[in-house]
């Protein structure tokens, strides 16, 4: 017989692992709402229903109040952080989607979820049903059936376990699937602040239910038990019978079961709908609602050229979506009054360049055949100064046609008069470039400004459409099909259709110009978004298109070596374990260093159960065995050939023959930079194999490499922000700081400071900057935790003003919900005010750093601006090349090295004034290894 299946969702327990997951990236929808545990919540649910197709389904909530248990047991989950605020605030909203579901929502006063469920699933008919409860807790083995069943998400992973009542007694050992509340009872449960028997663990509980069975049996007939064991026990008779009690979940909760009402039923579309675009689930609204829109051709009157006006005939049919369906208050911008120009000839260009070279500012878009600006032509270019006007040109597929086409609008683009308005404006002046045309001019970008504003959350401009002007934009997949292999073009769609898509782009980029401006002048970012981030364009523009030369016999020489180093040290390994196994398997890894090794007593473990072996886990435990040496040293180097040593021949430009990575202005929060294709921030530079890798990266032929980075530039900027008396001194007599640091935290003369202390010092120096506690720092120096307590509070005595600035930035963070970097740059922290312990420090960390990195992003911003523009404005002909973290790197021709080595330190050292000087360290050679 066919069973139905009953699906019984823990609503908390599936909130709170949803949380969580997204912490370190919370999504952040426009209006500032985390909405992270909602759409975590939702993801979940339409998990389960397309995998599992449940016939029947409930959630079930813990209610508000206190419940049996707390009523009996005061301390009841009393040691629980308080609810993060953004569940709190998510959970009535959690509900309003499950209502939409149609998916019945229980809740019992006095009663958990768990009870809840417990209950239903022993009512149900057993023929008719199999219950599956979906949680991540453990103690709902106790329920397990051969027809119920925990549906438990897998860690870190969109996969599930389901155990059945044998899988239960094998996973933890016993003999019954009702033990599970005697091993609760026992070892008691650290989530719940269930005491258990103090002293007894998870295996010593599991050898007394082998052989006594129950909780009962065992208090019977403990004199069997010796010694400490026995007197722990006995001490603590009534509170193991009491955890027991606590750890029992009820299956006699005061409810009604209906089986049929939980019968799956349609969805309320329209108030599914409407919940989704208030929380901007876009991703569900596509997948759900088909609401991605179709390509609309404008019926009626399309301007063809200046002149004349085009009629488009209303019976063109395009392959194309279903038409969208817009939600209240949402527009298809085709349906607004709009003029939208298509222009034909090159008088016609001609034309209009005159027009755009009359107005003071215009919006300008690039469309081209592929996504990098250096291998890809232009398709069309589109123009807007007016909302609601713009003009498409379609350019042509020929390259001597199209040079000539784009030449006409020269005089535009050169002028340095007329302001330049785009959406990601770096990839528009690079296509260009391409053209012989260099765009000149006071640059807004309104993904740059929208990051200003809202750093957190993501900058596209169809993101930005919807949310600033509640418009539905066309996208480019539903003109050309999906970006990849066998994309088409641009110009294999009709040009009447593309007018529409194309000029659409210029005129919402102007509308949402607009609107960004006021809220950039509104929120006091005018010097920072005019002053460096839109100047930066063109610095990064011209770094980009530059490139950097790689030296590709080097590169290979390394390979062959690395490759067959690696093959020694994973011979090495297996060696070391007497056993051949998969080295590069982290569950293998395990096994051997924990069950075969037995390094360490009691190995951590993963929520799945597996050993931890992640390398900040081994790092800890690195001198327990020589064989984890090893194994870190295997994982670098894997790392080194697969990432970087291999890649990058495959990302060298077959036009230039150099790579040329592209500098990402809105990615990381704080400011800093980041780059892609390949990443360069994340070259390792510690190890000598990191090392040898800046070997090949060399300047052009006849030119030197330069390489320009800022000293200890963080704590340069945490000594000027604190005000300090002994840093700004250290920094002041051009002491060494880590050494001078360790002097005085030790008390002795700085001639004293040995390598140890000075490490030691070090690793405080930079890590207090990241609000470390005495368990990190005990933890990457290998001291106990007295020690590095005690070298915490040695640093604070030492430098007490960097303690109160500490303090004071947390406390101002409460009172703005914000931190500011030296020149304004904002970094918003939702969480500052947390009542949940995990969440608000992470925030207070952030609060501490966010305006020492973010200070440090500006300042070599602010360098890189001004060193472009000496070397432009003296003819020089070297070129700055690459930004990593806080250093700058050049190609520079021999007969311009001094004068380059004294622009870069000038510019470089007086990029801002601090109360304390900042220093550079700048080298030459032949390539970015001897420079550095």
């Amino acid at each position: 017989m066919h069973k139905n299946k009953l699906f019984l969702l823990d609503a908390y327990a599936l909130i709170y692992r949803s949380y969580y997951a997204f912490i370190r990236n919370p999504r952040v929808n426009s209006k500032g709402e985390n909405t992270s545990a909602i759409f975590g919540f939702v993801n979940t649910l339409e998990e389960v229903l397309h995998k599992e197709n449940p016939s029947h389904i409930a959630v079930a909530f813990d209610p508000d109040g206190p419940t049996f248990r707390h009523q009996e047991f005061e301390a009841y989950k009393a040691q629980r952080e308080a609810t993060p605020e953004d569940i709190r605030r998510s959970v009535p909203i959690i509900k309003q989607v499950i209502a939409a579901y149609n998916i019945p929502i229980l809740e019992v006063p006095g009663y958990e979820a768990d009870d809840v469920i417990g209950t239903i699933a022993k009512r149900v008919d057993k023929d008719r049903f199999d219950v599956y409860m979906m949680t991540p807790d453990k103690d709902y083995g106790q329920l397990a059936e051969s027809h119920i069943f925990i549906y438990k998400p897998k860690y870190g992973s969109n996969d599930f376990d389901i155990l059945d009542d044998k899988k239960v007694m094998e996973k933890y050992d016993l003999s019954s699937p009702t033990q599970m509340v005697d091993l609760l009872g026992l070892m008691g449960d650290t989530s719940d602040n269930i005491p258990g028997c103090p002293g007894v663990g998870e295996k010593t509980a599991i050898k007394l239910l082998k052989e006594f069975g129950t909780i009962e049996n065992l208090l019977a007939q403990s004199h069997q038990l010796k010694g400490a064991l026995q007197k722990k026990v006995e001490d603590n008779r009534e509170q193991i019978l009491f955890s027991k009690f606590l750890a029992t979940i009820k299956t006699d909760v005061p409810i009604e079961v209906k089986e049929d009402d939980f019968a799956r039923k349609e969805i309320n579309r329209e108030t599914m709908k409407a919940l989704f675009e208030t929380l901007e689930f876009r991703t569900f609204l596509n997948r759900m609602f088909n609401q991605t829109p179709a390509v609309v051709v404008s019926k009626g009157p399309v301007q063809g050229n200046l002149f004349d006006t085009v009629e488009v005939e209303e019976e063109t049919e395009i392959e194309t979506l279903p038409p969208v369906e817009l939600s209240a208050g949402y527009t298809d911008i085709h349906t607004t009054p709009h003029q939208y120009t298509m222009i034909r000839s090159e008088e016609e260009m001609a034309g209009l360049c005159k027009k755009l070279t009359a107005q003071p500012s215009v919006c300008f878009d690039t469309e081209t055949t592929g996504m990098d600006p250096l291998l890809s032509d232009l398709v069309g270019l589109s123009f807007a100064f007016k909302e609601g006007e713009a003009w498409y040109v379609p350019i042509s597929a020929d390259r001597e046609e199209a040079c000539r086409q784009a030449a006409i609008f020269k005089p535009f683009f050169e002028n340095e008069a007329i302001d330049k308005i785009g959406q990601n404006l770096k990839y528009d002046i690079l296509s260009l470039r391409n053209y012989d045309i260099h765009v000149k001019g006071k640059l807004f970008d309104t993904m740059i400004a929208h990051y200003l504003l809202n750093p957190e959350i993501r900058h596209g401009m169809d993101y930005m459409a919807e949310t600033y002007l509640k418009y539905r934009t066309i996208h480019i997949e539903e003109l050309i099909g999906p970006r990849g292999k066998n994309q088409k073009s641009m110009r294999d769609v009709d040009p009447k259709i593309v007018v529409d898509y194309a000029a659409e782009d210029a005129d919402i980029t102007l509308k949402l110009k607009n609107i960004l401006e006021r809220e950039i002048h509104d929120n006091k970012l005018e010097k920072l978004f005019y002053d460096i981030e839109c100047p930066l364009i063109y610095v990064l523009a011209d770094m980009e298109w530059t490139g950097v030369r790689l030296d590709l016999k080097a590169l290979e020489e390394l390979s062959t070596q690395y490759t067959a180093e690696l093959q020694r040290i994973e011979k090495d390994i297996t060696d070391m374990a007497g056993i051949e196994f998969n080295v590069n398997s982290p569950k293998q890894i395990g096994e051997i260093l924990f069950d075969r090794l037995m390094i360490v007593d009691k190995p951590k473990k993963t929520k799945t159960g597996q050993y931890k072996t992640s390398e900040e886990e081994l790092e800890k435990i690195r001198s327990k065995h020589p064989i984890i040496e090893k194994i870190l040293e295997q994982r670098g180097l894997k790392k080194l050939l697969g990432t970087y040593i291999d890649a990058f021949p495959l990302l060298i430009n077959p036009r230039t023959g150099k790579i040329h990575t592209s500098f990402n202005q809105t990615v990381a929060a704080t400011g800093r930079l980041s780059s892609t294709n390949p990443n360069l921030q994340n070259i390792p530079i510690r190890d000598e194999r990191g090392k040898e890798m800046r070997k090949v990266f060399i300047p052009d032929e006849g030119c030197l490499f330069v390489s320009s980075d800022y000293s200890q530039i963080e704590l340069r900027i945490m000594a000027h922000l604190s005000g300090d008396k002994n840093m700004t001194e250290a920094f002041s007599k051009g002491q060494d700081i880590h050494a001078a640091t360790a002097a005085k935290i030790y008390k002795i003369p700085l001639e004293e400071v040995t390598g140890d202390m000075r490490r030691k010092a070090k690793t405080a120096n930079f890590g207090i900057i990241y609000g470390i506690t005495p368990f990190g720092l005990s933890e990457r120096l290998t001291i106990s935790r007295t020690e590095a307590k005690e070298l915490i509070d040695g640093y604070f005595e030492t430098f007490p003003q960097v303690k109160q600035y500490m303090d004071e930035s947390i406390s101002q963070a409460r009172e703005r919900g914000f931190v500011e970097t030296i020149l304004g740059r904002k970094r918003y922290l939702a969480d500052i005010n947390s009542r949940n312990a995990i969440v608000r420090g992470y925030a207070e960390r952030n609060a501490i750093n966010a305006p020492i990195q973010g200070s440090a992003a500006d300042i070599i911003k602010m360098a890189m601006i001004r060193i472009f523009t000496r070397l432009q404005k003296e003819k020089l002909q070297s070129k700055m090349i690459l930004q990593v973290h806080d250093e700058l790197n050049f190609n520079v021709f021999p007969e311009e090295l001094e004068k380059v080595k004294a622009i870069v330190t000038e510019e470089m050292e007086n990029a801002c004034q601090l109360s304390i000087p900042l220093k550079t360290d700048i080298g030459v050679g032949e390539n970015w290894l001897a420079a550095h």
